[in-house]
């Protein structure tokens, strides 16, 4: 974003004035702005009316007084532009676009949305397809629907590319402080990023929610997103129009196990961004950031006055990482002393009915618990339907309670209704002006407690050793091609990757049985070699543990069979035989996938015929730092195989971090590969060997030669794939 197009969005954001060009939605507007309290200057625009909504009307841009700090248009596709580029001419701020029919018809208003871009300059444009913004902190609704929303005086700065989401959040029932919502639309000018990073100069923004369908450019959104972190503004993402990519890569095992979704978590995951997956987490966790904080640490305290409800806090917890730590010694004494005999002294705490409502009695239980040093605390109320009883005043004099003991621990902490329902508007709002979060619903409460302590630790790693910086690179035009096996380990040994020792038999020699010349120790592995055959193990074109000169015979003639029978137009190189690595202690599928959007995609999962069945993968981008590898293996299920199991050996580390450092230089130095994937890695305590391995690369690079066979450093292990 130029310096002029910043400085005109900080127009647009709080402007001394506004023009308001169109028919009734700009009456709509006008209402919207009287509503919320603009008291800036208001200039409807239409040739045709005398006035709109009781304000005169100027006939066209050149009769304003002066050149309007923003502008909402609600005209015509090609009636936009042109006032688009007249407004540019007369030095306005910028414009809401509410007009639709550009590029999201495709092909068709494509070129109308760059002609509305070009006449736009330096304007700051947002949208065209776009609902708006609402400034809820300097008072402005360029939006043509009744909104909801309140500030009271801080709040979450949201950011959304679906214009009825952006409307509904405004209504939402939950008492979540707004400082801004804005409807990006087609983001043909500004774009997510642009917002993020403006609204981090806002002091009374706490936190920023986005919704996203897509991001543009991956480069300046991980920017913004790294000063939100340099600025302690958390940043919530909902994604939306999950979908797997790589179908062009259809032939590997990760074009399922690495897809949109799997990699736009890996980005977040990469940027200390919360990810949430519905609408009601997405709101629950802004207005925790928003009203609480981040705690510093995983250690909470749970406060109930039911047996049932303590067992929920600890049952939704326990996933999350959230450690209900139980009292010291000396504390659990002096709670003995305070609560009722039927009450039992753990955390979370049920502190029994006999005290409930006694403010008196309840405040010291709940400060001598939280005296013990916790990071955060929740206290879990259902308060009664309006009429239903008179026990009200029973359950504020428990929230009253729990207020001042979290305000003297000085700790974010949350008032939570076990149903989302159950929490009413007046004590939403009686709680949150204590500073203190009313969350709706004990499951969306614990995760949005979870999520906003893991972005305080993820926060600190980061300050702490920053992530290289996010770039990606074009892919090279071209075809994608596969090389077969032979092709693919003649790449990676000449990288320097660990691969077993192989000879391969061209045809002629398989169809003949020529075997003589084959240098390699029994046992050995076969398998055809193909470029049109990826997974060979599925049409029989694998034999293991062959243990003499007959037994390779009879395999080849098998495997040959085989591959007729089942892929009778596969092209066929010959036949690959392998050295064996024997009893290695585990498999890994390791792949890296080079992506326009995202870069080098790295992941790893269980290995060998598992991979699929257990969908137990990672994913991450690169560059990554040894650690971040090493905490991405740890996430697998089958980690504790690679750290000795049942008293087993382990496998190396370091041998597994050397390969794939081997496997992201070899990407860096060969554009045209577009994928590597390696199934499996086998593992050993000394060794990591890739035992299969496919590449794809763009068509019309030629690999190197093979040779005939090659020996690699795989000393005596045995086994293949």
């Amino acid at each position: 974003m130029t310096a002029q197009r910043r400085q005109n969005l900080r127009r647009l954001l709080r402007p001394r004035h506004v023009a308001l060009v169109g028919g009734g939605d700009v009456a709509t507007v006008i209402n919207e702005c009287r509503r919320i309290g603009y008291t800036g200057a208001l200039w409807p625009v239409n040739p045709k009316r005398k006035d709109i909504a009781g304000i005169p009307c100027f006939p066209d841009i050149e009769a304003l007084p002066e050149a309007p700090d923003a502008t909402f248009l609600a005209v015509p596709k090609q009636a936009a532009i042109d006032i688009t580029a007249r407004l540019a001419r007369r030095g306005a701020g910028g414009v809401v676009c509410y007009t639709a029919g550009f590029s999201e018809l495709g092909s068709a208003g494509q070129q109308a949305e760059a002609e509305l871009v070009e006449a736009a300059g330096d304007m700051a444009l947002l949208g065209p397809n776009c609902y708006g913004l609402i400034n809820y902190h300097d008072r402005l609704a360029l939006w043509p629907f009744a909104h909801g929303g309140m500030h009271p005086g801080f709040g979450a700065a949201i950011i959304t590319q679906s214009g009825m989401l952006s409307s509904d959040l405004t209504m939402s029932q939950r008492h979540l402080p707004l400082s801004y919502m804005v409807s990006v639309g087609n983001q043909a000018s500004l774009r997510l990023e642009d917002f993020i990073d403006i609204f981090l100069e806002e002091p009374h923004v706490r936190a920023i929610g986005l919704h996203i369908e897509a991001i543009r450019d991956t480069e300046k959104f991980a920017s913004a997103a790294m000063r939100a972190i340099e600025k302690n503004i958390p940043i919530v993402a909902l994604k939306t129009g999950i979908s797997d990519i790589g179908a062009r890569l259809t032939a590997s095992h990760t074009g399922s196990l690495s897809g949109t979704d799997t990699t736009y978590s890996a980005f977040f995951k990469r940027l200390g961004i919360c990810r949430v997956a519905t609408p009601s987490e997405f709101v629950e966790l802004l207005k925790f950031l928003t009203i609480a904080g981040v705690p510093a640490g995983q250690k909470i305290a749970g406060f109930t006055c039911s047996g049932g409800g303590a067992t929920m806090l600890a049952d939704y917890a326990a996933p999350l990482e959230l450690d209900f730590v139980q009292p010291s010694g000396h504390t659990a004494a002096a709670l003995t002393q305070l609560l009722p005999h039927t009450a039992t002294v753990t955390n979370p705490l049920d502190y029994t009915t006999p005290i409930w409502g006694d403010y008196e009695r309840t405040l010291p239980v709940f400060k001598c618990l939280l005296e013990d040093g916790y990071d955060s605390a929740v206290l879990v109320q259902d308060y009664p339907s309006a009429g239903l009883d008179e026990s009200k005043p029973f359950y504020r004099a428990d929230s009253d309670s729990f207020i001042t003991a979290c305000q003297t621990a000085s700790i974010p902490a949350a008032i939570c209704s076990t149903l989302p329902e159950n929490l009413d508007a007046e004590t939403r709002g009686h709680i949150l002006q204590a500073g203190i979060a009313p969350m709706q619903g004990i499951e969306t409460c614990m995760q949005a407690i979870s999520a906003a302590t893991h972005y305080g630790k993820k926060r600190a790693a980061l300050l702490a050793n920053p992530s290289q910086p996010f770039s990606t690179t074009p892919l090279m035009d071209g075809n994608f091609r596969q090389l077969d096996e032979a092709s693919a380990k003649t790449i990676l040994a000449g990288a320097a990757i660990s691969v077993p020792s192989f000879h391969q038999l061209k045809m002629p020699e398989a169809r003949a049985g020529t075997l003589n010349h084959i240098d390699l120790a029994y046992p050995v592995a076969a398998k055809i070699c193909s470029s049109d055959i990826g997974h060979k193990t599925e049409i029989g074109g694998v034999r293991l543990n062959i243990t003499s000169k007959r037994e390779l015979s009879t395999a080849i003639a098998d495997i040959l069979t085989n591959v007729q029978r089942h892929a009778p137009d596969a092209r066929l190189e010959g036949i690959l035989i392998e050295s064996m690595i024997e009893n290695p202690i585990a498999e890994l599928m390791v792949s890296l996938r080079r992506d326009a959007q995202f870069g080098l995609i790295l992941t790893i999962a269980s290995g060998g015929v598992l991979t699929e069945i257990l969908q137990d993968a990672s994913t991450l981008l690169v560059p990554a730092d040894d650690l971040s590898v090493l905490a991405t293996l740890d996430s697998l299920r089958m980690a504790r195989l690679l750290g000795g199991f049942r008293g087993g050996p382990a496998v190396s580390r370091q041998a597994i971090l050397d390969q794939i450092q081997a496997l992201v230089r070899l990407m860096h130095a060969r554009s045209d590969i577009v994928e590597i994937e390696i199934n499996p890695m086998m593992l050993g305590s000394d060794y990591a060997i890739c035992a299969d391995a496919l590449i794809t690369v763009i068509d019309g690079n030629d690999p190197p030669d093979n040779t005939s066979s090659h020996a690699a450093n795989s000393g005596s292990h045995k086994r293949s794939n």
